[in-house]
């Protein structure tokens, strides 16, 4: 990892995580990175201006009012400084001042005056990031041209387990080294991806729910591949147990409508819009607020609703991406099933794989594929599946490239 020479701009808002932000600075510093601090009021409750000062070699900054600083306009030249801000941890309330244009202290107002890339590290309770203002402020921010680095998902202060931990030092390190190390040789460069993965779960208590045996880690690959390819990526992720990829800015969600939600946020300005996730295509009519007790007389008896079609209702969406392609995961008759899906949803391209045949597929490091086009059916060999993304990408690059998309009836 290098930052050699870059100005990195560290935001600290008032969370728990900021108890990590001196290790986060020894490692931008350690990757070269000359690093200035701002921190709001409430950070400084949980990590102390002189522990970050000693660590960084110079004094933190958080004060919007500060007479020696201002008298140099102390946000403008911060804002002009900064090769990148990076925002870690951000509170729900960072993320709402920022989502919203509002500039009520010194972090605020800079990342309104800097044209340098904001990087944003959400870290919260899992139920907080589960809100819906917040996940409305999310797709904002995405809107914004922000880019999400996490949050993770695991055990967190409260106790609690779930998405919402602010992701590790080392691993934001090298987001904003593979930002900065992309170089406009890449083939993707430039260009905006936003990749749905995982599965959803559809709540039937507060104890179960409704999902499938996807693990996320195709979704995954293509969504590493993409970033290593010089793009802009966007990861919209069911509930996995893998680790967010680097470079990547990562929307965690749980259900259908959450997804469908985030990914309505993530389309505008998006050049390619790849869903990969295996989305429960239905939900409980009614979610119960306490555990069904086994001893209840009879069966439990649940009614279904159908979710809606994410990948369809992107395609029709009146600010559809240039290309829109699908993953079908199929059990019998795959390519028929695959090609009448890509017509009747309105994609460019769709990708399909049969889960029944023996070593691929779900849970499965390997797959093997076909890409669908109104053009060509292109079959990919049983192989990695981290392999198998950055063929299948390739293959799109060359479709853009060459003027084929998009091709949708």
């Amino acid at each position: 990892m290098s930052l050699t020479g870059k100005h990195i701009l560290l935001g600290i808002s008032g969370g728990i995580a900021a108890y990590k932000t001196p290790m986060l600075v020894r490692l931008l510093r350690q990757a070269g990175a000359e690093v200035q601090i701002v921190m709001t009021h409430s950070a400084a409750e949980f990590v102390t201006p002189l522990t970050l000062a000693a660590v960084a070699g110079v004094a933190p900054r958080g004060d919007m009012f500060d007479l020696q600083a201002e008298a140099a306009m102390g946000h403008i030249e911060l804002g002009r400084w900064a090769d990148a801000v990076l925002i870690a941890p951000a509170t729900a309330h960072t993320l709402a001042q920022l989502a919203n244009g509002f500039a009520g202290d010194l972090l605020s107002t800079l990342c309104l005056a800097t044209r340098a890339p904001v990087f944003v590290a959400p870290a919260m309770n899992q139920a907080m990031w589960d809100a819906a203002p917040v996940q409305a402020n999310v797709r904002l921010l995405l809107e914004h041209g922000r880019r999400l680095l996490g949050p993770s998902s695991g055990e967190q202060a409260c106790g609690d387990v779930g998405p919402g931990r602010m992701m590790e030092p080392d691993l934001l390190v090298r987001a904003l080294s593979d930002h900065f190390s992309a170089g406009s040789h890449a083939l993707l460069a430039g260009r905006r991806i936003t990749i749905t993965a995982g599965p959803t779960r559809e709540a039937i208590d507060p104890v179960r729910f409704i999902s499938n045996h996807s693990s996320g880690k195709q979704g995954y690959a293509m969504a590493e591949a993409a970033r290593s390819l010089g793009a802009e990526v966007t990861l919209i992720t069911g509930p996995t147990a893998l680790s967010a990829p680097t470079g990547v800015s990562v929307v965690a969600v749980d259900s259908a409508e959450q997804m469908l939600g985030a990914s309505l946020g993530a389309i505008e300005g998006c050049d390619v819009f790849i869903g990969v996730a295996a989305v429960a295509d239905y939900r409980p009519a009614v979610v119960h607020q306490q555990k069904i007790k086994r001893h209840q007389e009879g069966l439990a008896v649940i009614s279904l609703l159908q979710n809606p079609d994410i990948i369809a209702t992107v395609a029709r969406d009146a600010r559809r991406p240039k290309l829109v392609v699908g993953f079908a995961a199929e059990t019998n008759n795959a390519i028929q099933n695959a090609r009448d899906k890509r017509v009747r949803k309105g994609l460019d391209a769709i990708i399909v794989n049969d889960v029944s045949a023996p070593g691929i597929g779900f849970n499965s490091d390997n797959n093997a594929a076909t890409l669908i086009t109104a053009h060509s059916e292109i079959a990919f060999p049983a192989q990695a599946k981290a392999s198998l993304a950055r063929a299948l990408l390739l293959e799109l690059v060359r479709m853009i490239d060459s003027g084929l998309a998009p091709t949708n009836p």
